[in-house]
């Protein structure tokens, strides 16, 4: 095994990592807007509201990912003449559409976990469905979100290598390319991939960790107990 030609093939991923988190990022912004799109119209007492957004949801979620990138990329250009001019959008889409129908059941999920008395509250302050919405149960919700959109964020950039079976360069594919070449060890490309992929999720775990202590530091909640510091319902003398 040639180390020192996978070394000087380091500078080689610049471009092709840049795909990966561009797609990682424009498609987790494209599922989470859906995610709420979708996870409020599930959660609504309106059955015209809630039936095709379930439709929806069980789709994506019932139907492979790995179709749905060929459906958008091959397919809907002969089917229904939609043409994209780069297929990295239609990756970016079809990959949004997948993550954002699974996401929406966290998002409905937290918003439906909201206690009955805060929306009881809130009506008799009069306030409008939006006002309920925006000033009392999405901030109590969204806390409650993000641990699991972390998971579903971390899951998208693993499953952004997929774009691969398209035709779009990312670091997956030119492990392999690279790997093929005389002097060069796929098997240490694909280490190298292992490693970008590790420190590309644990920044976007560190990165939803000290979001989630922000937005529970805003309710009041205190994210991230100290070690040796009793509970303030125990230190008075009640149940902790």
């Amino acid at each position: 095994m040639d180390l020192h030609a996978v070394i000087e093939s380091l500078p080689r991923y610049g471009e092709p990592l840049l795909v990966t988190i561009g797609v990682t990022v424009a498609s987790a912004a494209l599922a989470l807007v859906l995610a709420f799109a979708l996870g409020l119209m599930t959660g609504s007492r309106h059955l015209a509201v809630r039936t095709p957004a379930r439709v929806f949801v069980e789709f994506f979620r019932g139907t492979s990912v790995v179709v749905q990138l060929f459906w958008f990329a091959f397919a809907m250009p002969v089917v229904l003449g939609i043409q994209f001019d780069y297929l990295i959008v239609a990756g970016v889409i079809a990959l949004g559409l997948n993550y954002g129908a699974y996401s929406s059941e966290v998002v409905r999920g937290a918003i439906a976990a909201v206690p009955q008395g805060q929306l009881e509250a809130s009506t008799a302050l009069n306030l409008t469905p939006f006002q309920r919405m925006r000033l009392v149960v999405l901030p109590q919700a969204w806390p409650e979100m993000i641990p699991s959109l972390c998971a579903f964020a971390i899951m998208l950039l693993k499953a952004s290598a997929l774009v691969s079976v398209i035709g779009i360069l990312d670091i997956t594919w030119l492990a392999g390319l690279i790997g093929k070449q005389p002097g060069q060890d796929r098997l240490l490309h694909y280490g190298v991939v292992l490693v970008i992929y590790f420190v590309l999720a644990w920044l976007i775990w560190t990165g939803m960790r000290a979001l989630e202590r922000r937005a529970k530091r805003g309710l009041g909640v205190d994210a991230k107990p100290v070690k040796g510091r009793l509970d303030p319902a125990v230190a008075a003398g009640g149940v902790g």
